[in-house]
Formats: structure tokens, sequence, C-alpha cells
């Protein structure tokens, strides 16, 4: 397998697996009142289906259809974007964004179907279907109030892992572009900071200046003839 063909599987494998996981967890827990509302781990984790017309931590800032549009846009972009830069790019980086565009690709799968499932809307007016809810309180306040799914979990995974390690998995510049980057550095002086090693001796040698007096001797001598015979004229 080429170079190229294994970033592009470390890339789209994740994509197609947060997918599946996604649409498969959110289908079961639609479909199964009995999962609506579960408590999954007393005091801690639960199970509480909720569908949610706007953006991630129930900001709804733009009307559903803006949202989705918005969504689709970015994510193509991003796509677009790893796509070009995908030669400078290593395993670890490509992995995490498969992750993201998993995620991605998720939610906006329920934007533009599940408003045609659930019987409320068209195209781009589906909800987001949520159901994770971390339901863990010290006294009256809620540690983490908000309910997401598999395809939050896998984005919001990602982003974390590429903030903490972000000097092995950020893309590096190709080497072509790292050597011309020295070549422009290596041995150049900004004007005005040279060393008096750097400048150049202002001294002129002994030997030169003996040099130069023998080889300037015989013009000197045709010189003077020259005036001589313009004189005798």
């Amino acid at each position: 397998m080429s170079l190229r063909n294994k970033k592009l599987l470390t890339l789209f494998l994740p994509v197609a697996v947060i997918l599946v996981l996604d649409q498969i967890s959110k289908q079961l827990v639609r479909t199964t009142p009995e999962l609506h509302r579960l408590d999954v781990i007393e005091g801690w984790l639960a199970f509480n289906f909720t569908k949610n017309p706007g953006m991630a931590m129930g900001m709804d800032w733009l009307s559903t259809p803006m949202i989705s549009i918005v969504a689709i846009v970015a994510t193509i972009a991003i796509i677009t974007y790893i796509l070009f830069t995908i030669e400078n790019a290593n395993l670890a980086y490509l992995f995490c964004m498969g992750l993201i565009l998993g995620g991605a690709l998720g939610n906006i799968t329920d934007r533009i179907f599940m408003a045609i499932v659930g019987g409320y809307g068209g195209v781009l007016d589906g909800h987001v279907v949520d159901f994770i809810h971390f339901n863990l309180r010290i006294g009256d306040t809620a540690v983490f109030p908000y309910i997401f799914n598999v395809a939050d979990i896998a984005i919001t995974t990602s982003i974390i892992a590429m903030l903490l390690f972000h000097k092995k998995i950020m893309p590096e510049p190709n080497e072509e572009e790292a050597a011309d980057g020295d070549g422009e550095t290596v041995g150049t002086v900004p004007s005005g900071l040279e060393t008096e090693t750097d400048k150049p001796s202002e001294a002129t040698p002994a030997s030169s200046i003996t040099d130069g007096q023998q080889s300037s001797a015989p013009g000197s001598d045709v010189d003077a003839e020259d005036q001589t015979r313009s004189s005798g004229m």
C-alpha cells in the first residue's frame, strides 16, 4: 500500500466507523421507548432522549435550516483542506480529523433526514438526536448539564487530543520548504548588526601596496614619455 493510500485509509476509516456507530445508537434510542429515560449508572450517567434544533451546547443563534447549511459548508471546506494538504499530514493528525469529520457527518445526517423521518419538516429541518447525559450533581449544581451523542464524543475527544499533543499531531512543513527556510536564514546577518570580524578589513596589506606600486611604475614612465613628446610637438 502506498503512503498516500495509507493516509486516506487513516482519514476515512474513522469517518465511517463514527458515522455508523452514531446513527445506529441514535436509531436504537429513538425507536426504543425504554431507552428514552434510563439510568445507566445511577447518579452519574443516564439516557435522556432529546431532539436538538440548534447547535452544540443548546445554542440556537440561527434557524435550523441555516445551521444545517453552515454545518454542510464547513464540513466540505474541512475535507477539501485536508485533501489538499494530505502530503504534509501525519497519520495521527489524519486520524483525529477523521473523528471530527465522522462526528460532523453524523449530526449532518440528522439535520438532513430526521425531519422527514419524524414527519415534522423537510430537508435541513432535522433536529439532532441527543441522549447521553452525565447527570452528576454537586449540591444543586449539575456538573455537566448538556446532553450529547456519539458524534459529539468523537469531535470533542479529537479536539482535546489535538490541543494536548499539538506538537506531535499537527502537520509539519515538507522538507523542501524547511530547507528553503534554512537557506534563507543561515549565514545571513541583518544590516547594521555585522560584527567586526564580519566586516571587510579596511587596512590594505603591505604586500598589496608594494605590488600595486610595482605594477603601476611602468605605466608612469609611459605617461611621462607621452607628455615629453607632446610638449616637443
